[in-house]
């Protein structure tokens, strides 16, 4: 018969307390990975506000990062008293919490990186502009008119690689290419003309909508092809603009 004292009535060596940890690191994990999972969907349904979005992100992370305490806690106790169920759950807490904060970290990454800014083209002299559009913008945040020279001074700095590209192609099979290639990235198409197209990109996950314009013109070497992406809301688009012109271009070049 076991003695009330004995290590396996106080629930093994140590007593509770690898438990405690363990099931303290497990809850403050899928409270952290609650709040940042859902920050960006509840904003994108209008049920929080951009800030609190923002703030559950925030707290997400500072859980999270309180869940890989208790985790490596939980592993350093547990293994030093071998009880290794608690220690296998303190060491997948510890990982977890690496995949967890990935997304809230990679944008502070990237807010450090790129420069302060939302609108992105590959013609910062003579931009192409929002016609179609001009109205959705003008009841956003942001401008509709290109930010002008500091916002062309940086771009320069931080995307030196974004150029307008030539086809070699007749216009019309040029503005078809390109019809064809926004409608396979699901961009929502404002209207089309016969060298200019407009369209409404929408990000994953947080909702964010950011305007496209593109601008053909017939030269002797080709079809030159310049195009424009602007965020309606924020002052910093973490880099997005410019990946999608990149993303875009270099796709339009394989058609």
């Amino acid at each position: 018969m076991l003695s009330k004292t004995s290590p396996a009535r106080r629930g093994g060596r140590g007593g509770k307390w690898p438990l405690i940890t363990a099931w303290l690191g497990v809850v403050l994990l899928i409270s952290a990975g609650a709040l940042i999972g859902s920050s960006g969907p509840a904003y994108r349904a209008e049920m929080i506000a951009l800030s609190t979005s923002f703030t559950w992100l925030r707290q997400g992370a500072q859980l999270a990062m309180a869940a890989a305490v208790f985790g490596l806690v939980t592993l350093l106790l547990a293994g030093v008293l071998r009880r290794w169920r608690p220690a296998l759950v303190g060491a997948v807490v510890s990982l977890s919490v690496v995949a967890v904060i990935a997304m809230p970290m990679q944008m502070k990454q990237r807010a450090q990186s790129v420069p302060p800014i939302h609108d992105i083209t590959t013609d910062m002299t003579n931009p192409p502009a929002f016609t179609l559009l001009a109205s959705a913008r003008e009841e956003a945040p942001n401008a509709v008119e290109y930010p002008g020279a500091e916002t062309a001074r940086q771009q320069q700095a931080a995307y030196p690689q974004l150029k307008p590209i030539t086809l070699d192609m007749p216009l019309a099979s040029a503005m078809n290419a390109a019809k064809v290639t926004v409608q396979n990235r699901g961009w929502e198409i404002a209207g089309v003309t016969n060298n200019t197209l407009e369209a409404t990109a929408t990000t994953p996950w947080f909702g964010f909508k950011d305007d496209v314009a593109i601008r053909m013109k017939q030269t002797e070497a080709g079809v030159l092809v310049d195009m424009r992406s602007a965020s309606r809301l924020g002052k910093s688009d973490l880099g997005t603009n410019a990946e999608r012109i990149q993303a875009f271009l270099e796709d339009l070049q394989k058609q």
